[in-house]
Order: structure tokens, then C-alpha cells, then sequence
């Protein structure tokens, strides 16, 4: 099974622009909101990666840096960070651009793991990922440090 790199399926800055309806009480957007969509993004990663039909396993953490209110563009970066057997990791950044600025601040950090599925719905190997870049690296090896804390924390 041929190798990929993360840049042949990372999504770059697919952009949502936050209107009224996404506002929480505070004049924020929902956290939920930025959850669902980093998923759906990070699972388009992992399907391209794999070639499969993908299922989210875990969810490590979704850190909130910073909140982005109306009007603000939110820019989401996703990239698999690393493939294991059957499982995958996907980074996902968001970052919040002021509309009239241009400005962009960094507003979220989330990492999430995938399971490919055969045809009869079953865990199934994945390609591995090939990191070229310092920063791919640099990812691909803090990647193995989460997956043995989430193993750790699975067997408490």
C-alpha cells in the first residue's frame, strides 16, 4: 500500500462566515457550530487519505484559544497528522479573520481519530502517511505521543 503525504489531502482554508444565527448569548459563535464543522472537514481528510468510508473513534481535545463573533470568516486547516493500521489522526486548526481587517487570530485546536471500514462496515488498513516538511514531522511524531495517551486512558 502506497504511502500519501499529508499535502495530497489536506484541506487548506475552507472558510465559514459567521451570521446572527450562529451567536450564542455572549454575541459568540457556538462552539458547537465550530466542533461540527471541524469534523465533517477532518473526516473529508481522512476519507481522501484512506480511500474508505470513515468513522470518527475519538475526539482527543478541541481547545477553544479564543472566541470570533458576527460577521468574523472562521478559516479551517485540516491535515492527517499520522496513519497507524486502521486508524488515523486528523489536525484541525480554525482561525477567526475579522472582516474588515483582515486579521487573523488563532481560535481553535482540535485532533481527531478516524477508523476506515471495509465494505462490510469493518476496520480496514490504511495507507501511511509519508511527512516531508519540518512541520509534517513534527506532527507525524507528537501524533504517536496523543495515540498512547488515548490508548493509556482507554485502559483506566
Amino acid at each position: 500500500m502506497d504511502g500519501k503525504k499529508p499535502s495530497d489531502t489536506a484541506i487548506h482554508d475552507h472558510t465559514y462566515r459567521i451570521f446572527p444565527n450562529d451567536l450564542n448569548a455572549q454575541g459568540t459563535v457556538f462552539g458547537g457550530l465550530i466542533m461540527a464543522e471541524a469534523d465533517r472537514l477532518a473526516h473529508i481528510v481522512a476519507e481522501r487519505h484512506s480511500g474508505r468510508i470513515c468513522v470518527t473513534a475519538s475526539v482527543d481535545s478541541i481547545l477553544f484559544h479564543a472566541p470570533a463573533g458576527h460577521g468574523d470568516n472562521l478559516i479551517f486547516q485540516t491535515m492527517i497528522n499520522r496513519a497507524w493500521n486502521t486508524s488515523m489522526e486528523v489536525g484541525v486548526r480554525v482561525m477567526a479573520e475579522e472582516r474588515t481587517t483582515m486579521q487573523k487570530k488563532h481560535i481553535v485546536s482540535a485532533y481527531m481519530t478516524f477508523v476506515a471500514l471495509d465494505d462490510h462496515g469493518k476496520p480496514t488498513k490504511v495507507p501511511p502517511v509519508i511527512p516531508s516538511s519540518k512541520d509534517e514531522k513534527r506532527r507525524f511524531e507528537e501524533a504517536d505521543q496523543r495515540r498512547s495517551l488515548r490508548i493509556a486512558q482507554r485502559n483506566i
